[in-house]
């Protein structure tokens, strides 16, 4: 029982729309700071959830704050504006560009967890 609640806490947390809100912080602030929180938050919560050997959370997780951002993303189709600032790409071009190079870093702070967890045995 004690795994399944570090799941859902896990997922809960990524059910935030991390890749919606940086650019949207782009957008409206011309800001990278927000793709900077994305990454910093993504990769703490990807340690811990290693770290607590909870790693089908993390999939999970990438997988629902990405249909998330999916989601608020296509309420912003009809503004103009939004469809031209991530020239060349489109922002659904943007969306999955973003998710794909947001696991990397994850990637890194999993195994960094890992070898917490091997050398702390």
């Amino acid at each position: 029982m004690k795994c399944l609640g570090f799941n859902l806490l896990f997922i809960c947390l990524y059910c935030f729309p991390f890749v919606y809100f940086s650019m949207y912080q782009d957008f409206s602030n011309g800001s990278m700071i927000g793709y900077l929180l994305m990454v910093i938050s993504t990769s703490i919560i990807a340690f811990f959830a290693k770290y607590t050997k909870n790693t089908i959370a993390i999939i999970l997780g990438n997988i629902i704050s990405m249909d998330i951002s999916f989601y608020f993303l296509t309420k912003m189709q009809g503004n103009e504006p939004w469809a031209g600032y991530f020239k060349p790409l489109t922002p659904l071009h943007l969306l999955i560009l973003v998710s794909c190079l947001n696991i990397i870093p994850q990637f890194i702070t999993m195994l960094l967890a890992k070898k917490a967890l091997l050398a702390g045995k």
